[in-house]
C-alpha cells in the first residue's frame, strides 16, 4: 500500500514539528502547567500544520500518561492516533 508523503513523513510529537514554535510552545506549557483549555482553534492556510497539531496535542491529552507534553507512543490511544494508526 502507498501512503501519501504527508501521511509518512507526518511529525508524531511537538519536538519533530519543525517551524511551529508560535503554536507549540503554548500547548507545550498548558499541558506541562495542567491548564488546558476547553477548546482550540487551528486556522490556516492549507499545509501549514493545523491537522497535525491537532493529532500530536490529541495524543497528548489522551495519552495513558498523560496529560503530558510527551506522549509514550506505545498505549492503545497513542498507537490509534500515530501515523500508522
Amino acid at each position: 500500500m502507498v501512503a501519501a508523503l504527508y501521511r509518512r513523513y507526518r511529525p508524531e510529537t511537538f519536538a519533530e514539528l519543525i517551524g511551529q514554535s508560535q503554536v507549540t510552545d503554548p500547548l507545550r506549557t498548558a499541558l506541562r502547567t495542567d491548564r488546558v483549555n476547553h477548546a482550540y482553534l487551528f486556522s490556516g492556510p492549507r499545509g501549514c500544520g493545523k491537522t497535525t497539531s491537532a493529532r500530536i496535542l490529541a495524543r497528548c491529552l489522551n495519552c495513558v500518561e498523560g496529560p503530558t507534553d510527551t506522549p509514550c507512543g506505545v498505549c492503545p490511544s497513542c498507537v490509534e492516533l500515530s501515523r500508522d494508526g
